[in-house]
């Protein structure tokens, strides 16, 4: 589900007949919501994003952003070194080279998802 660039999960509980999710993304601050139908489940996500933002304005704080576009990874320095070979031999950066990539195995993925 996605509002207001925040992008929520949706669970089931069957004991419960309930769904449920949270908000993605996000480090410091948890907005989670539930409903017995998709409509509840809905409002009840969009309530408590709206509840978080209000917060954030009422106490002057800036709301975190989840997915900035930006991430740490640790790989050994032999994959690093390769990566970076690669690139090069390409005449790209090793940001743009790793973007590529990443795109390609996201795409492949939702392609094989389907």
């Amino acid at each position: 589900m996605q509002y207001k660039g925040f992008t929520g999960n949706v669970q089931f509980d069957a004991d419960e007949m309930l769904f449920y999710g949270r908000v993605l993304g996000l480090k410091k601050a948890i907005i989670a919501y539930e409903g017995k139908t998709v409509d509840e489940l809905v409002k009840d996500f969009q309530t408590g994003v709206d509840d978080y933002l209000d917060m954030c304005a009422e106490e002057g704080i800036e709301p975190e952003k989840p997915f900035k576009g930006t991430f740490n990874i640790r790989i050994e320095p032999a994959l690093h070194e390769r990566l970076v070979v690669n690139a090069m031999n390409e005449g790209v950066t090793l940001n743009a080279y790793i973007k590529s990539a990443l795109e390609k195995a996201v795409d492949s993925h939702s392609r094989s998802s389907s």
